[in-house]
């Protein structure tokens, strides 16, 4: 049964995690293949509002298999927050799993990325803090610590002495910071393992399974493309493998088993943090996009940068991700402008190129063609002919350049908020 994946195509912040709970309707599996709780996923349901940092977002479905795979990094606290927050608004985590293999995130990860941040100053990354970064430093390392370890706790009481004392010489000779205690970390470790032990899973073999008996398998990855590690804007990235590419390393599967690859990106584009941007809005009208669009980080409340859709990126993108198909959120957003500039060509040391650079920097700036905007409200639209006219020229001219169909256009948070553009097509895909 070929198997869909969900990636971004952006800097993140795309909407995956509304696309991925539309699309888990139609799934018997959702599987995170990468990143940890440094994300978030966001999902909205008529009053309720659902934010999810590890759990796969296929979780409001109550026939749907979750599993945080061997790709992932996880903070058991954070699962274990994140897993009772979902079971006191009424939904069910029977289904959920943790890979055996996923590396878990400790105290000390947090504790460096904090003191590595501020000791680079205005060079800093602007990461989350939240550990991810030195937890996939720890299993290149081969000195992590893996979900399955919490089975064993004599190894794991091992693995953490080591792991304790080799950060406290870190901690106290290099950072001039204070020790942290092992004994503590332990206990609370081994609380957490009597609360996630029975989630515990060999994944692989799952997933495999689940292949040869011919289930629907939906991949969900977090950050996204512009942030992989070997491909985005290096060193202003995630440390993990973002791409289409990350599903078979996170996850233990070949890469024929794999077959639809939905691109998901914005009308426009924001970014988190720092790095180059090069279509970014640093006038009035990027708040007005942010202030309409809500552009605030579910996990940092971090204010995102604004800019125009950068075509140029978002072609890239599509290439390294081997895209077939395009699902285009918050277009609702740019109602009511007048003109829309979009990004098809760079300014790059006084030339003019239509690629993106390997060593893209803030000298990288947008070459732009203006469309004109339309005025009406198109949050309640739900068939693609009833979209303005001008709306449509945007959203033709943006297939046009990708050589790409949009099969969804998202128009608002609500989960019933989207136009199927090709409905034969989108159910032969997704049914």
């Amino acid at each position: 049964m070929p198997s869909n994946v969900i990636v971004g195509l952006q800097w993140g912040d795309e909407g995956k995690g509304k696309i991925t709970d539309l699309l888990s309707k139609n799934s018997d599996y959702v599987i995170r293949y990468q990143g940890g709780n440094n994300s978030g996923h966001s999902i909205h349901i008529k009053n309720r509002h659902f934010v999810l940092h590890l759990v796969p977002s296929g979780v409001i479905y109550s026939n749907v298999k979750c599993i945080v795979g061997p790709g992932v990094v996880v903070d058991p606290k954070s699962f274990i927050q994140e897993i009772q927050n979902l079971e006191s608004m009424g939904i069910s985590t029977s289904k959920v799993f943790l890979s055996k293999r996923a590396h878990i995130t400790m105290p000390y990860h947090n504790l460096l990325d904090q003191y590595q941040e501020e000791a680079l100053g205005d060079k800093s990354i602007g990461t989350t803090h939240k550990g991810i970064g030195p937890t996939y430093v720890d299993k290149i390392a081969r000195t992590g610590i893996r979900v399955l370890d919490l089975l064993n706790l004599e190894v794991f009481y091992k693995k953490l002495k080591y792991n304790v004392d080799f950060k406290n010489q870190i901690f106290t000779k290099i950072f001039q910071k204070n020790p942290i205690s092992f004994q503590s970390i332990y206990e609370e470790y081994v609380e957490y393992a009597k609360i996630i032990s029975d989630r515990i899973v060999d994944a692989v073999y799952e997933i495999h399974n689940a292949f040869r008996n011919k289930k629907k398998i939906l991949f969900e990855g977090a950050q996204a493309m512009l942030l992989d590690i070997n491909y985005g804007t290096y060193p202003y990235v995630t440390t993990s493998s973002t791409s289409t590419g990350g599903v078979c390393t996170g996850t233990g599967i070949p890469p024929n088993f794999l077959k639809n690859f939905i691109g998901i990106t914005k009308a426009y584009c924001t970014r988190v943090g720092f790095g180059p941007f090069p279509t970014e809005i640093k006038n009035k009208m990027g708040n007005i996009i942010r202030q309409k669009g809500n552009e605030y980080g579910a996990t940092t409340k971090r204010p995102r940068r604004c800019g125009w859709l950068d075509l140029i990126a978002l072609k890239y993108s599509c290439m390294i991700n081997g895209i077939n198909y395009l699902v285009i959120t918050k277009l609702d957003v740019l109602s009511e402008l007048q003109t829309i500039k979009i990004c098809v060509k760079y300014k790059y040391d006084d030339n003019i190129i239509q690629y993106f650079p390997s060593n893209i920097e803030q000298n990288v700036k947008g070459v732009y063609l203006d469309l004109p905007g339309w005025k009406e409200d198109i949050s309640h639209i739900c068939e693609y002919e009833d979209l303005p006219k001008n709306c449509i020229k945007y959203i033709r001219f943006i297939e046009d350049y990708l050589n790409l169909e949009i099969i969804l256009i998202s128009v608002g948070s609500e989960r019933n908020q989207n136009i199927i553009k090709n409905k034969p097509l989108f159910l032969k895909i997704f049914t």
